[in-house]
Order: C-alpha cells, then sequence, then structure tokens
C-alpha cells in the first residue's frame, strides 16, 4: 500500500518537474501520460479496445478503464454495443453514450514502459513546440538576442534560451562568418508552425533590423518624436534610411547621428562597416528624391506621376556619384523613395530637349503646313502637340509674339482639319482591321492605341479584357505609353460585361426559380 502511494507522489512529482524544465504545463505532462498508460494498456488487452487511462490530478491514481459505445447497430463488438444490451447494466443510458469496466492496474514491462516513455516524450516535444510557437508569433518585428549553436553551410541555428531560431545564409551580412559559441542579434521576420514544429525565422540583412538598431540607439525614435518613414539596405556595404521629427525644434538627422556620430557609429558597428545615410523625409517628392541621391548634387528634377518616374538631371562631374558603385547609390534611392529614377547630366539632357524641340517643330510644320519660324514660336510658347493648338482659346494664340487673331484663328482651323483627318484615317484602319466598335467606348484608350492594339490581334472587349497590364503596356511601348496603374484601370473597365453578364445571368434564374 505505501509502495502505491508513494508511486502515485512520484508520479505527480515527475510530472512537475518537466513542467518545469520545459515552461509548459503540467497537465500537459499528466494528458501525456494518461495517453502513454492507454497505450500500454492496448497493448495488454487488445489494440482494437477502447482503453483509456486517468491519472488523479490530486492524488496520482491512475485508473484504467475500458469503454464501450451504445449505438443502434454494431460495426465493431470491441468497441461498441447495442441500447438493449447495454441497460441490461445501466438502465438510464441513452444512444451515444459509453459505459466502462475498471481494469486491474497493469505492470509495465521493458517494452510496454520503453513505448509509455516515447509517448510521454513525443507528447511533452508536442507540448512544447506548441508553446514555443504562442510564445515568438506575437513577436514577430522584435530583435532578439541568442547564441550560436549551429552553422552548417552558411545557415546558422542560434539559441534563444527556449527556442531556437533559423538564420539562412541569405540573411547573414556578407563576409559575415559565426562559430559556435558566439553571441548574435538579430530580427524575427517570420514566425511558422511546420510539421516538424515551429519554425522562428531571424534576420540580420533585413531592412527593419536596421530600423530597430536605431529605435534602440536613439531615445527620440522610441518615444516617437522622431519616425522612420523608409528603409532601403544593400546588406553589409551601404544603406539609406529616412527620417521626419514630429517636432519642429528637433533635427532629425543630427539626432540619429549622435554626438561626434557616437549613435550612429554604434549600428555601423553592429552592422559590420555598412555605410548609412540619414536622409530628412520631406513629402514634395522632388525634394525627397534629391535628398536621396545625396551626397550628390542635383541640378534639375522632372516628375512623370502617371509612370512614377522621376528624371533627375546632374552637373557632369557628379554622374559617378549619383549613379554610385555598379549602380548602389540610385538603386538604394529609388528603392527609398519608391520611384524610378533616371539620371542624365546636364549636357545629355540639353542634347536630348534639342532633340525634342527639333521633333516638335517638325511635326507642326508637317501638321499645320507652316515653316519653321512659325512652328518654333509655338514650341517655345509650350505647345507640344496639335491637339493642344486645334483646342486653345484664339486669344491665348493671339498672345503669342508675332500672331494676331487671323493667324491664330488660321492655325487652329488647320489643327482641326489635321485632326479630323488624321481621326477618319484611323476609323478606316480600325475598321479594316475588324477592330469591334464597342472596344472604342473603352474609356481611357485613345483611337490611335486601339488601332495600334488590332495590329497586333486585340479585335475584341474580351481580347482587351484578358491581357494583363503589364501586357497592355508593352504592347503598347514607349510611344503610346501607359502606365501600369492605368492599364490596370482600363483592362478592368473592359472586364465589366464579364460581372454584368453573370448579375443578368443570376437575376434571370432568381425570375425562373420564384416562377417556379
Amino acid at each position: 500500500m505505501e509502495t502505491t502511494a508513494l508511486y502515485r507522489t512520484e508520479l505527480l512529482q515527475v510530472a512537475e518537474a518537466v513542467a518545469r524544465e520545459k515552461s509548459i504545463e503540467r497537465d500537459e505532462v499528466l494528458d501525456a501520460m494518461e495517453q502513454a498508460i492507454s497505450k500500454a494498456g492496448r497493448a495488454k488487452y487488445g489494440h482494437e479496445r477502447d482503453i483509456r487511462a486517468e491519472i488523479d490530478r490530486k492524488t496520482g491514481e491512475v485508473r484504467l478503464r475500458r469503454y464501450t459505445e451504445v449505438v443502434e447497430e454494431v460495426e465493431n463488438e470491441l468497441t461498441q454495443t447495442t441500447l438493449k444490451d447495454a441497460r441490461v447494466r445501466q438502465a438510464d443510458i441513452e444512444i451515444g453514450e459509453f459505459f466502462f469496466d475498471e481494469l486491474p492496474p497493469i505492470d509495465l514491462g521493458r517494452i510496454a514502459a520503453q513505448t509509455a516513455k516515447q509517448v510521454i516524450v513525443q507528447k511533452v516535444r508536442d507540448a512544447e513546440r506548441a508553446r514555443q510557437f504562442r510564445e515568438y508569433k506575437d513577436r514577430v518585428g522584435e530583435v532578439i538576442n541568442g547564441v550560436v549553436k549551429r552553422n552548417e553551410f552558411g545557415n546558422v541555428t542560434v539559441d534563444l534560451g527556449k527556442a531556437e531560431a533559423i538564420m539562412r545564409r541569405d540573411e547573414t551580412l556578407p563576409r559575415e562568418n559565426f562559430r559556435n559559441g558566439d553571441r548574435v542579434r538579430a530580427y524575427i521576420y517570420d514566425v511558422r508552425e511546420e510539421p516538424r514544429g515551429p519554425q522562428i525565422f531571424v534576420s540580420r540583412s533585413h531592412p527593419q533590423f536596421m530600423a530597430k538598431l536605431f529605435s534602440q540607439e536613439v531615445p527620440e525614435i522610441y518615444d516617437g518624436v522622431i519616425e522612420i518613414k523608409a528603409v532601403a539596405r544593400d546588406p553589409g556595404s551601404r544603406a539609406k534610411i529616412s527620417v521626419l521629427s514630429e517636432d519642429a525644434s528637433i533635427d532629425p538627422v543630427g539626432a540619429c547621428v549622435g554626438l561626434r556620430g557616437s549613435r550612429v557609429q554604434a549600428i555601423v558597428t553592429e552592422l559590420q562597416g555598412e555605410k548609412i545615410d540619414i536622409i530628412p523625409w520631406s513629402p514634395d517628392v522632388a525634394t525627397f528624391v534629391v535628398n536621396a541621391l545625396a551626397p550628390a548634387e542635383v541640378s534639375k528634377v522632372v516628375l512623370d506621376e502617371d509612370s512614377k518616374r522621376i528624371e533627375v538631371v546632374v552637373p557632369d562631374d557628379q554622374l559617378s556619384l549619383a549613379i554610385g558603385r555598379r549602380g548602389q547609390n540610385v538603386r538604394l534611392a529609388s528603392i527609398l523613395t519608391g520611384w524610378d529614377i533616371d539620371i542624365m547630366t546636364d549636357e545629355e539632357e540639353s542634347r536630348r530637349r534639342q532633340e525634342e524641340i527639333k521633333q516638335r517643330s517638325q511635326n507642326f510644320m508637317d501638321a499645320l503646313d507652316v515653316d519653321d519660324v512659325i512652328s518654333h514660336l509655338l514650341v517655345a510658347e509650350g505647345f507640344e502637340s496639335v491637339e493642344q493648338v486645334g483646342y486653345v482659346p484664339v486669344d491665348e494664340l493671339a498672345a503669342i509674339e508675332g500672331f494676331d487673331e487671323d493667324i491664330a484663328e488660321e492655325l487652329r482651323n488647320r489643327a482641326r482639319t489635321y485632326l479630323e483627318a488624321h481621326e477618319k484615317e484611323l476609323e478606316e484602319s480600325r475598321q479594316s482591321l475588324g477592330v469591334q466598335d464597342d472596344l472604342m467606348s473603352v474609356e481611357g484608350l485613345s483611337s490611335e492605341q486601339v488601332v495600334h492594339l488590332g495590329e497586333q490581334g486585340i479585335k475584341t472587349l474580351d481580347d482587351l479584357a484578358d491581357l494583363a497590364g503589364d501586357e497592355l503596356v508593352e504592347m503598347l511601348g514607349e510611344e503610346l505609353a501607359l502606365s501600369e496603374d492605368k492599364a490596370n484601370e482600363i483592362i478592368m473597365a473592359a472586364r465589366a460585361h464579364w460581372f454584368a453578364d453573370e448579375d443578368a445571368a443570376a437575376a434571370g434564374s432568381d425570375e425562373s426559380e420564384a416562377s417556379e
């Protein structure tokens, strides 16, 4: 009797010890023990039987029972019985309920004990993994400290104390080599539940790792007085970070640099000497791009908001600095700002401008049948297309030096005559290509674009609707260019009739069902 009581006490003590060691609940350990004893019981009394073990949470007493389910029709005689037979034993039992028979405690043999141990170990491991996932799934975005446990072909396993994290080779910094026992600081960017257990992924090359380091080193960022707006990194080489101060009296760049560079230098050291450009953020895109290209000086910028591109003109001696080694400076500036950046020198820009002026002048000379003096005057006044000349108010044209109302009226008439003839040519081309009329009704597409698409086999609304945005942009090319956002809008407009047809079909079906 004393031995049995001692066994029960030891059972609870073992459960408590394992729970403390693995940082899991005692009940989870006891559940694992119950499953292990149940498995051993089935090995003794029959694997087909429903054998369940229960451990009293207060006394540690183990009860082993064989359960039988009450069913209407017996499919398995070892685990089921009919209601008639069950009521012989228990008068008030119902279908779906269970009755049980007490079984004598089992003496675990060597094989059964080993099996039970394996079950307990597995269940405790599962419980430990579940705890790890619960603990770390809400810690994505944190910087953690750990110790290198293994380094296998550059993939580093980091011991976090209560869990292990994985840092893949591409998430480490170039030329960074870890040895077992090295302390490491990294950023948790993902926690996933996988068949082999929860996987915690950490990184030292992630842009947000640098942002978190700044938050730790700069109290103003931690307190929210300074906000990090964007980060772009070429890990281990160079990075750019844009900052904004909510307090006009605080210089965000100066605060991040620190006294004699102390704050930023601590981060540079942590990142293996990665050079960091700290950029003041600006709501004005042009200003922000100019700041992002530092230390290069910028002469002029030209924005194209539709395609989210910006042309940046720099002095000849600043070109290599603006582009950076292997394009690094302009690439990071583009990532930081979210704009595509094209860089050219003053000389290249001047040459291109001259070419554009020459081309526009020639277009006006051909379309309006005027000499180069008038065409140059139109270009100089900012006119870019025949459409602008054809539909501008007469008084604006007449205000050009050397023009009067008669010349202005004549130019407008010639422009409109040219546009009507051009439109007629496009309409004839459209019809000869077999492009359907409904394609002309799609908002956002010009007649020239419709004809150009017809030449490439896009002749119906469904043909256009089947395209992806990038395909439409590619088809139209540079001369008839569209931004990808605009292209997606046009394609969605072309698909509108699909949804209208589906709604009409659904409405017809509802009416048919109602009439029946």
